[in-house]
């Protein structure tokens, strides 16, 4: 009898290693074989597939490479943004793919499969995130189906242009003070180089603590240094393939252990702090927060929400400053414009003077697409077999949208792509786009952005007091050298000699 279950728990034992082995082969290399077999005969280009990393690691040592060496300003930026993509689209044209591991990535460069991908959103979903991206954020930009509709509807409210209006006093005060910062710091003369990049950083997430959270940018400054930290260790970690329950302890263990005790307290000051605060602009936030929206989840919510925001808006003010800086004839008309909004209203006493700030639409526009969208592609995954246009899609394959591409595509915007030419929006985004879903810095459909809104206020508010107060130019000692680290961001600052007007 003894020899019976022995022999049984054998045989169970071989039989879950066969099952297991199965899958680890199907996984690595069967279904790879046959995704590729499939995409190829559809007319889709690409690199063989490879085992396990695919194209991963000569994606890693190509971003190594063009991250050693800047280049110059007249430069295409996409070669040094997404060298891999670049040259695949070089080789291969638009209609190709890359592996990511042993999942292909599928290009998407036609504007009306871009607007279908974005407006089935519970067709083409958001992958399955590395679990160390975890690390970063857990909220609603990685929420899927009903848990992300429920979300989202949840915090809607709070991000309405006309709920948004409230927060224009605090977005003024805050760049008040780096105004005066600034000011300070100009010489005599009147002029001074300064590295405008952390300003802009301290600057959103000053307008967020104060608007989202009634917190002095002080209490806050050390979750933004702590983000910024695992920001570049998560990156590092996930360059690769994650292979489950493979160990990143002695990755992650000394960097992220360590910050979680540090985390906490101010995770609890801020949730302790929301319910008591009695200030007149958290009081109207009050009013606007739904009460379903539990602590325990705004805990959860708030690392995406510092992340999003800080990278997008300063990155954007400090390339609006550098792409602008190279284009020095188009300050006077904004300043001439902004001269006027902010003498006459501080955007609190009077919202409706204010929103003449609007006009800085058509100029941000360009110049978002000469510098670069913060998140420079959107990735969904298809869960059963799906027809997209003319190409009929196997499950578990990655759909791209790279917006950078887009938005450079000479094939939409013309030969004059690469050109600053506030212009192009001059009668609006449908007829500078043709009406086609080509221009989506903020993402598209359904889950476009909820901080849109916010982020373009600030943004605009920043820009304008800027101008009234300064002129500048491009800093001899200034190196372009975009480069990605969750999103864009300028590699070694942006340096600009500043004087006062």
């Amino acid at each position: 009898m003894e020899i019976t279950y022995k022999s049984f728990a054998l045989l169970a034992c071989a039989l879950l290693l066969s099952i297991w082995a199965w899958s680890v082969l199907n996984w690595v290399w069967l279904r790879p074989k046959k995704l590729e077999r499939c995409l190829r005969k559809q007319g889709l280009k690409g690199n063989s597939y490879r085992l396990l990393y695919g194209d991963l690691k000569e994606n890693s040592m190509m971003i190594k490479e063009v991250k050693s060496r800047p280049i110059n300003l007249s430069d295409d930026i996409l070669p040094r943004i997404m060298p891999f993509s670049h040259k695949s689209t070089v080789i291969h044209g638009k209609n190709s793919f890359m592996w990511a591991g042993p999942s292909p990535r599928v290009y998407i460069m036609d504007p009306e499969l871009v607007k279908e991908v974005l407006s089935k959103n519970f067709n083409y979903k958001k992958p399955r995130v590395n679990p160390l991206i975890k690390f970063l954020s857990n909220g609603l930009p990685n929420h899927d189906d009903e848990l992300w509709a429920k979300h989202r509807k949840i915090i809607n409210p709070a991000f309405h242009l006309e709920k948004l209006k409230h927060m224009l006093p605090a977005f003024y005060l805050s760049c008040c003070e780096m105004i005066s910062k600034w000011e300070s710091l100009v010489s005599a003369e009147g002029s001074r180089e300064l590295d405008v990049w952390p300003c802009l950083q301290a600057l959103t997430s000053d307008v967020i603590s104060r608007t989202a959270f009634g917190s002095n940018y002080e209490e806050g400054r050390r979750i933004f240094q702590l983000q910024a930290e695992q920001s570049v260790l998560t990156v590092q970690a996930i360059s690769s393939v994650y292979i489950p329950g493979w160990s990143v302890k002695e990755v992650l263990s000394k960097n992220f252990n360590y910050k979680k005790p540090r985390v906490n307290p101010l995770i609890k000051f801020l949730s302790n702090g929301l319910p008591n605060h009695d200030d007149e602009l958290w009081a109207k936030h009050r009013k606007i927060i739904n009460p379903a929206f539990h602590l325990e989840k705004l805990k959860h919510m708030l690392p995406a929400f510092y992340l999003s925001c800080c990278e997008m808006i300063s990155k954007w003010e400090s390339l609006v400053s550098a792409e602008g800086s190279r284009e020095l004839d188009v300050w006077p008309c904004l300043q001439a414009l902004t001269s006027d909004v902010i003498s006459r209203t501080a955007f609190g006493s009077n919202y409706e003077e204010g929103r003449r700030i609007f006009q800085l639409q058509a100029e941000q526009s360009v110049l978002t697409v000469q510098a670069i969208s913060s998140v420079y592609i959107l990735s969904r995954t298809i869960y059963e077999d799906t027809k997209l246009g003319g190409l009929s899609l196997p499950t578990g394959v990655l759909v791209c949208l790279p917006i950078i591409r887009l938005h450079h595509d000479r094939d939409i915007w013309g030969d004059d792509v690469k050109e600053f030419n506030p212009e192009r929006f001059s009668e609006g985004l449908s007829k500078a786009t043709k009406t086609q879903v080509s221009f989506f810095p903020f993402s598209w459909g359904p889950r476009v952005c909820i901080g849109q809104n916010f982020a373009m206020l600030e943004a605009k508010m920043a820009v304008a007091m800027i101008l009234k107060h300064f002129s500048f130019e491009l800093s001899p000692s200034y190196t372009h050298a975009p480069f990605t680290v969750v999103t864009l961001r300028p590699q070694h600052g942006a340096h600009l000699i500043l004087k006062k007007l």
